[in-house]
């Protein structure tokens, strides 16, 4: 049985509370950091978790649980190979192929022309393809990790340095740009913001591949302070303009970087109060000594994992501001590594407040990938997940414009909301809008495995349909449930419609039930 959705508003309000929000970043008390904690460090530093896997965080304490996280480079994983696809699909023509292409076109050789045009368009439907390929590889990847904050971060810079194929049209260019962001995930900024002027992909996007001396082009320089380190009004119309001049020259030929000196501007700039005969790497060192450059940073990441910020609520501005503030400063010390921030953020009694916990909308990404990962569906087939990321508003590799998602209340609407249900009925049941995966029947589902932490504490309430209910609420959802609430008594009147019985098909009933619901796209 399948409820309609609620009303997207209702959907898309994170709860708010009276109560004051602490602004503490004094690591929380082991005593006070338990399955609750643990459940909301598993959603925001990654993509969930199963009951069993949250009560191995929550046994093991906040500091040990968020050094796994963190320190993921100990847990083993296969790492990622730039073999990995095809380098060679969209590649620069050949000296044989431009010379071919110059004798048709000086002898009107339209059969030649032709003949070249439907090689490149063969080309361009490979690539295509192969774009595909590689958004399922990362959607597996998101699921499969055991180091779940890698594949976060990654995906928090695939927002932050926003690149779309539909620009670029060169698959291996987004798998490769995607890899820096995975090596770079919670390494050094600066690091990451030295590779971005030397991204093919970011070259491509932002058009740097065709500035030159005496033609330089300002996209980049724009958006390098704008939307990548420092935010609209902490630089000068100036400042883009010789920021374009110092990063004339910087191209890429086929997959690599290439500075070519000879089209690189080399006279005296003046940038962000620097001056001399700067180049690109001049121009990321001014950011990163620009004072507004850490605190831009730490509020993006502040925004990704903690709650939305400004809110337009004066006390929860004032704390997010001052804990901005000071992890901005534990930037800083840090000489732009991410790990310390990170780790005194993720410890800290202001991340586990509960004004905090429960108060962030569902990404498409984190809704289906951590659906897979904390419910134990099968991932059925990834082409259909795909579509519906897309359909939820968040196709990878394909960010709608450089400045990435808006996020937050942006993924909620009517048309979304229904196309949320009918994912999770798909990851649930194997049914999509017009029929069944063909493999339902052999990839069926079973939810009891979720029940086994409850199962192993108390064997009784096995049979106690209230306890069940309780327990499924109390892990799947991030919002408390009170007791004689709608939801909760909806569930048990429709387990005891069926006589109080309770097996996988229930169970699943129940799930379904439950992930149609407003509280179930927060986390």
């Amino acid at each position: 049985a399948m409820a309609p959705p609620a009303s997207p508003t209702a959907a898309a309000t994170p709860r708010t509370r009276a109560r004051d929000i602490s602004d503490s970043l004094r690591p929380i008390k082991p005593n006070r950091f338990g399955f609750e904690q643990a459940r909301h460090l598993l959603w925001r530093a990654g993509f969930g978790g199963t009951p069993e896997q949250i009560q191995t965080l929550a046994s093991w304490g906040p500091e040990k649980a968020v050094d796994h996280l963190l320190n993921y480079e100990s847990v083993p994983y296969e790492p990622v190979s730039l073999d990995a696809f095809d380098r060679n699909i969209i590649r620069p023509p050949t000296a044989q192929e431009r010379l071919m292409a110059a004798q048709a076109r000086r002898a009107s050789d339209e059969e030649t022309l032709a003949r070249l045009r439907a090689r490149r368009q063969e080309m361009e439907r490979d690539d295509r393809q192969q774009m595909r390929r590689i958004q399922h590889w990362w959607l597996k990847r998101m699921i499969e990790t055991p180091r779940p904050l890698e594949e976060k971060m990654t995906l928090f810079w695939h927002g932050h340095f926003a690149t779309s194929y539909r620009t670029i049209e060169n698959s291996y260019h987004m798998f490769k740009q995607n890899a820096m962001f995975r090596r770079h995930a919670c390494g050094n900024f600066g690091d990451l913001l030295f590779q971005i002027i030397r991204d093919p992909a970011m070259l491509a996007y932002l058009d740097n591949n065709d500035s030159r001396r005496g033609r330089p082009n300002e996209n980049l320089a724009r958006e390098l302070m704008e939307l990548f380190s420092l935010g609209v009004g902490n630089y000068t119309e100036k400042d883009i303009k010789e920021g374009a001049r110092a990063l004339t020259g910087y191209t890429f030929e086929d997959d690599e970087f290439v500075f070519q000196e000879r089209n690189h501007d080399d006279g005296v700039k003046t940038i962000l109060g620097k001056s001399g005969r700067l180049d690109g790497d001049d121009f990321v060192r001014a950011i990163l000594e620009h004072k507004r450059c850490a605190p831009f940073i730490v509020s993006k990441l502040y925004r990704a994992l903690v709650m939305d910020y400004p809110t337009g609520d004066e006390q929860r501005d004032r704390v997010a501001k001052s804990v901005v503030r000071d992890l901005a400063a534990t930037l800083l010390s840090s000489r732009y590594n991410l790990k310390p921030v990170l780790r005194r953020l993720l410890l800290s009694e202001h991340f586990y407040d509960p004004a905090v916990v429960g108060g962030q909308i569902k990404s498409p990404v984190e809704l289906v990938v951590g659906a897979v990962r904390s419910l134990n569906t099968p991932v059925r087939d990834l082409s259909v997940l795909n579509d519906a990321l897309a359909l939820m508003g968040q196709n990878l590799f394909f960010p709608p414009s450089v400045a990435g998602w808006a996020g937050g209340r942006s993924w909620i609407n009517t048309s979304t909301m229904f196309v949320r249900q009918n994912t999770l009925c798909f990851l649930l049941t194997g049914r999509k809008p017009s029929g069944y995966d063909a493999l339902a029947s052999e990839q069926r589902y079973d939810p009891t495995p979720l029940l086994a932490e409850l199962a192993r504490a108390d064997p009784a309430a096995m049979s106690d349909p209230e306890r069940i209910v309780g327990y499924i609420l109390r892990f799947a959802l991030a919002v408390d449930v009170p007791e004689g609430s709608g939801l909760r008594q909806e569930l048990l009147s429709y387990v005891r419609s069926l006589g109080g019985r309770i097996d996988a098909d229930v169970i699943t009933a129940v799930l379904l039930l439950l992930t149609a619901a407003p509280e179930y796209q927060l986390c």
